[in-house]
């Protein structure tokens, strides 16, 4: 029996309900999935507050408090390596192998076309108010993001101290201005 394995890259900055629910629908259409938490070397900035190793905590957490079967996912950070060229092989590289691609981004869906994948953009649930940008500037102006993510983003966020994190990163981008 061949094993239907999909990757599935986000910087998930943090993890929110819109992601989640990308999961729970490509989980449907595969037997396996690759969740690269893209960007793995960033954190600390206003854009990429968290560390690859937050990240992958908030997406176990929040998959294991939804019942999802860990044998079902994986969870892997992924550099940037800003050579488009040999981006994709340094993906596989870092990776199972898989068959099928599902982005959102053009340059990645691009990329991997390129390469031969089969490619699809998974849909996009509420993407006005589910985004990274949208929760982070919650944070920053003491905005109501907890209804955006899952109970254990919160919780580790909070262990974190991501908000005042957030906080303090946000003043030092404005001084800079």
């Amino acid at each position: 029996m061949t094993v239907k394995r999909g990757l599935l890259i986000g910087r998930m900055q943090p993890i929110h309900e819109g992601h989640l629910q990308v999961i729970l629908k490509i989980l449907d259409e595969v037997d396996e999935l690759i969740i690269a938490v893209g960007s793995a070397q960033k954190s600390h900035t206003l854009d990429n507050p968290f560390t690859a190793g937050e990240r992958i905590l908030m997406i176990g957490q929040t998959l294991a408090d939804e019942g999802v079967d860990p044998s079902k996912y994986y969870i892997i950070p992924i550099e940037d390596i800003n050579t488009n060229a040999i981006w994709v092989s340094h993906v596989k590289m870092m990776t199972p192998p898989f068959s099928v691609v599902y982005s959102g981004n053009p340059l990645v869906q691009r990329l991997f076309y390129e390469e031969n994948y089969e490619v699809e953009a998974p849909p996009l649930f509420n993407r006005t108010l589910l985004s990274g940008t949208e929760i982070r500037k919650r944070m920053i102006n003491g905005g109501n993001w907890e209804k955006l993510v899952s109970d254990k983003t919160i919780e580790l966020i909070n262990a974190f101290d991501g908000i005042n994190r957030i906080r303090h990163l946000y003043k030092k981008e404005i001084s800079e201005l």
